[in-house]
């Protein structure tokens, strides 16, 4: 038996942000300028009373009835977030308690916007030591609670959404076929938050200067991923002996819909069909990947035997990329 996916699902909040919406909050940010920068024309912004928990929690939802399965036969819930509810308890109990996962073990990871490869990482080792187990692997950001809306570098990009995935055995030939995870600490501070943790601990001078908003260096991020990311695809493809043009499917992190396109171009991934959301509901940090491999799944357009390459990638900085043959859901 092989370990593959057996069942996705996905929550995007109700309130749609468009870019003339967004205007309105963030100064110099004409619509027409996000649209051509970042190819995004809207995103969502979680209700006032959802955390991200909560959309965890109907992603959750929507895996467990995707893959038949009720919470109750979880063992391991995995929660990926870099926006959890609160520093503690860790947002997985809170969502094993919405969904009645009872007997899970559960915990979080923060791997920023790498984080749903990462999670599969885990549960795929998890299971080669359980077979028989099922994972619950989440990914949820409520990234619009910590957006600067005086900085249109940033506050353009995000939108808040939660995916999910369910992992399990599948039969031999399905499944997943290798992973390459990457870190490079030395770029951490190309992706940050600077107060709120022991560093730098929240007071009244940290909230006046704006230190616990979310922080980019957009071009050394840019330069990141085109240096990083190839490199990383390259070394899982050859060590599986996979032709890049024999990749039938590629679900990217939504980071920038200009930067996607070059990403493409540069890794040869042209005769792949990839899969973009982010038009839609723009960058959802850790979840989407997970939000975008999902509406794939339900769409129809993941046939069985397809080879589908995830990438993830982000602050840390981390590269998480998945390669999988897909079995019909």
């Amino acid at each position: 038996m092989g370990v593959g996916i057996l069942g996705t699902g996905s929550y995007l909040p109700a309130e749609v942000v468009t870019n003339d919406d967004l205007v309105r909050r963030v100064p110099d940010a004409d619509p027409e300028w996000v649209s051509r920068k970042t190819k995004i024309e809207a995103r969502r912004f979680a209700a006032p009373g959802e955390a991200t928990s909560d959309l965890a929690a109907e992603a959750a939802v929507r895996a467990l009835r995707g893959a038949g399965l009720d919470a109750a036969g979880i063992d391991y819930l995995i929660v990926s977030t870099s926006t959890g509810d609160s520093p503690q308890p860790p947002t997985s109990a809170l969502v094993q308690d919405k969904i009645g996962a009872g007997r899970a073990a559960c915990f979080d990871i923060n791997v920023v916007c790498a984080g749903f490869v990462f999670g599969i990482a885990l549960a795929n080792s998890l299971i080669a030591t359980q077979p028989g187990a099922k994972v619950l692997v989440i990914a949820s950001d409520v990234y619009s609670r910590i957006l600067d809306f005086g900085d249109r570098r940033t506050a353009v990009l995000f939108g808040d959404g939660a995916g999910a995935a369910v992992l399990g055995a599948v039969p031999d030939g399905y499944g997943l076929v290798d992973l390459e995870l990457v870190s490079r600490g030395e770029a951490n501070e190309l992706i940050h938050v600077p107060a709120g943790g022991s560093r730098l601990p929240a007071s009244a001078e940290t909230v006046a200067n704006g230190d616990h908003y979310f922080k980019m260096n957009g071009r050394g991020v840019r330069e990141f991923v085109a240096s990083g990311v190839p490199p990383a695809l390259e070394t899982l493809l050859k060590r599986a002996g996979v032709a890049v043009e024999d990749v039938d499917h590629f679900v990217p992190h939504q980071a920038n819909g200009v930067m996607l396109a070059e990403l493409v171009e540069q890794t040869g991934l042209t005769a792949a069909t990839t899969h973009l959301t982010l038009d839609r509901y723009g960058n959802v940090g850790s979840a989407s990947v997970a939000v975008t491999l999902d509406e794939a799944a339900r769409s129809g357009a993941l046939t069985d035997g397809d080879l589908v390459l995830l990438a993830g990638f982000g602050g840390g900085m981390s590269v998480g990329a998945c390669l999988l043959r897909w079995r019909a859901i």
